[in-house]
């Protein structure tokens, strides 16, 4: 079996989950059958890993349309496969299209949706309706869509009425155990400005609407003087969301200390030792499919306090590896709470109630690093993977 991986993130050019996920699950996927990655950006040194750049003509093109360009690349170059399998809007269309010009059978795996994300029209503006036009036309035609949650299938069905619920499979997010593991670095943890004797709620992902970081500022001021509050954040979707947050963090640092923003991509030894050295994880998204950082700080050996929304409590067990926060959503798409205030104090209290216990705390870590064991390998993600393949393949 020949399968051609489409996706925008691939090694050394990852800033999201969804890379994440398309690492592993290719390594993964690699010890059984022959995967050729195709991928968005500089050319790649790895055999079996071929990268598009943007046309030319399209360099100062609206996003999407530049995605398209890529996309038309890619779709050229699938003939050979015996099925594609695509990652995100941005490779939907390279999907799409290589099932209409090769015949083949097309798998998408969403990782979000564009109709849950209407703030990307800020980044896209009226690339916001080209790429939720590559997406509802992809899922709808796809042979098989894997959601990775059982939320994420319900938002799926949700967003996609037409789209046949028999072709939508759930095959969890995974974690690689023997690389996502704890590591006691103290002398690192201090030089990033860190103090590993005080507690600390460690917050880490892209600066997105999704993620909910205002919100988290919020609930920090309301949080135990000796807390630190540790933010691994970056990547900003836009100029706007950049300079709420910015605003938002020089606030909380006028009224306490221990506010550490740390604004750049940390090497994997540097996370883990930022995690392990953590009192809790935060994850205060207001869309989240699954969560692949929630996993990370588990496998660490950490708690995890986050927003019942999407596929977190499909990771986060209420009390054992952590503490679940309840917030009602408008039904806009945005996410927003209802209530904001009492959202941003009901995650300021399960915050405090778990980090105010640094005992109770490290025994919710310890069954978080074990239910990752368990129920989160990639070697179970890659065989219910190839399983689907093979159904679409002729026996």
């Amino acid at each position: 079996m020949r399968v051609d991986l489409l996706t925008k993130e691939f090694p050394p050019e990852i800033y999201g989950g969804a890379g994440v996920h398309v690492t592993e699950l290719v390594r993964a996927l690699r010890s059984d059958i022959d995967v050729t990655v195709r991928c968005f950006g500089a050319p790649r040194d790895e055999p079996g890993a071929v990268a598009y750049p943007v046309p030319g003509e399209l360099a100062n093109a609206n996003g999407a349309l530049a995605t398209l360009g890529v996309d038309l690349q890619m779709a050229d170059a699938t003939g050979s496969a015996d099925l594609v399998h695509s990652h995100t809007w941005y490779a939907n269309g390279a999907g799409h299209l290589s099932k209409l010009l090769h015949g083949i059978p097309h798998v998408v795996t969403a990782h979000s949706l564009e109709p849950l994300r209407p703030w990307k029209a800020e980044q896209l503006g009226g690339g916001y309706r080209v790429s939720s036009w590559i997406e509802k036309t992809a899922f709808e035609a796809a042979d098989a869509v894997i959601a990775v949650s059982d939320g994420m299938r319900r938002d799926i069905l949700r967003s996609y009425p037409d789209l046949d619920a028999s072709r939508v499979h759930v095959v969890y997010n995974g974690i690689d155990l023997e690389r996502w593991k704890p590591v006691d670095d103290q002398e690192l943890v201090r030089s990033l400005g860190i103090d590993p004797d005080r507690p600390s709620v460690v917050f880490v992902g892209r600066i997105t609407r999704q993620k909910g970081l205002p919100y988290l500022l919020r609930a920090a001021a309301l949080l135990p003087p000796e807390v630190q509050l540790v933010l691994c954040a970056g990547a900003p979707d836009t100029p706007g969301i950049l300079a709420e947050v910015t605003a938002g963090v020089e606030a909380l640092q006028r009224e306490r200390d221990g506010v550490v923003w740390i604004d750049r991509l940390l090497p994997h030894h540097e996370l883990s030792a930022v995690l392990t050295a953590g009192t809790v994880f935060v994850c205060p998204s207001v869309y989240e499919p699954l969560g692949i950082v929630n996993l990370e700080a588990m496998a660490c050996g950490l708690p995890v306090v986050g927003t019942v929304t999407g596929g977190i409590p499909e990771v986060v067990v209420d009390g054992v590896t952590g503490r679940l926060v309840p917030i009602n959503q408008v039904s806009d798409g945005t996410g927003t709470p209802i209530d904001p205030d009492r959202f941003v104090a009901d995650l300021a209290s399960a915050l405090t109630e778990v980090v105010s216990d640094p005992e109770r705390a490290a025994q919710m870590g310890a069954a978080g690093r074990k239910r990752a064991e368990l129920e989160f390998s990639w070697a179970q993600i890659a065989t219910r993977t190839q399983e689907i393949y093979r159904s679409l393949l002729p026996s």
